[in-house]
Formats: C-alpha cells, structure tokens, sequence
C-alpha cells in the first residue's frame, strides 16, 4: 500500500471520527459539571454547595483554554514521540 493511499485513508478515518458524532448526538453538548449539578438537584434538592466559585470565566474563555491545554497535550505527545523514533532510528543506523 503507497503511503498516499495510507494518509488519504487516515485523513478519513479523522474527518469521520470528527463529524460522526455530530450527526448522531442530537441536543446541546453539556459539561460534566452540568450533569452532576442536575443529578445532585434532583436527589438533594435541600443541598448546598460547601464554597463558590470566586470568579467564573465566560463560556468563550474556559473553550479558549480547553483548547490550549489540547494543543500543548498534543505537541507534548507528538514531541515525545518523535523524540524516541529518532532514537529508535540513529541507534538502528550505528
């Protein structure tokens, strides 16, 4: 198999994986905190939260940075991968 063929293949697979669970998942897309906040609601109705929050970030700053601890996640991953194959290959060359 020709390496185009590989790459063409892969950038499918991440455009289906990207997209699929954009047609399937119907509704807006909740958080974790939302859910638990609901469910904590509906079973203590009488509960109150121990602190609160001494600042909250708008919703367009808190995907800003979700977004950036992803990008420095990756660039470390791909960073340390790359690291040990070009050990991996000078130690095969020698």
């Amino acid at each position: 198999m020709k390496a185009r063929t590989k790459n063409i293949g892969m950038l499918i697979a991440v455009v289906l994986l990207a997209v699929l669970p954009l047609v399937f998942v119907k509704g807006e897309f909740g958080g974790a905190d939302d859910a638990a906040e609901q469910l904590i609601q509906s079973l203590h109705p009488s509960y109150e939260p121990w602190f609160s929050s001494l600042f909250e970030l708008p919703s367009e700053t808190e995907s800003m940075l979700f977004a950036l601890q992803a990008a420095l996640g990756a660039g470390f991953i791909g960073f340390a991968i790359g690291l040990f194959k070009g050990k991996a290959s000078k130690s095969k060359d020698q």
